[in-house]
């Protein structure tokens, strides 16, 4: 813990890492409330098991909000904290830096992806 302490670049990253957490808050940074199944049907390939670990993540780091509405069946929702919302910019600028070298972005994908690395 303490390499990573004294990291501050690798400190935020500990929050956003893995293959879906960017997506899932990529989702949720696109409406204020967004319920579990709509979430499913938007990460297409994320098990239903991985996107509940994943929002239990978030939910612990202090990122996104559950709130569950006691009818039948039971209606949960999940929101994005201020936490969550100050993470939006820089996954933004992530994105427009993507943008900005999508040639080499995606020839450096073609030529060396490998799927471990983003899990």
């Amino acid at each position: 813990m303490k390499d990573i302490i004294d990291c501050p670049a690798e400190r935020a990253v500990y929050f956003i890492g893995g293959k879906w957490k960017i997506r899932i808050l990529f989702n949720l940074s696109r409406k204020k409330k967004v319920r579990f199944g709509e979430l499913k049907r938007n990460l297409k390939t994320i098990t239903q098991q991985m996107l509940s670990k994943q929002l239990k993540e978030l939910e612990q780091d202090g990122i996104v909000n559950r709130k569950v509405h006691q009818i039948v069946p039971p209606k949960v929702e999940y929101s994005l904290t201020e936490f969550g919302n100050s993470l939006i910019p820089i996954l933004r600028s992530f994105s427009d830096w993507n943008k900005r070298n999508s040639r080499t972005i995606l020839f450096k994908l073609n030529k060396n992806f490998e799927e471990d690395r983003i899990r």
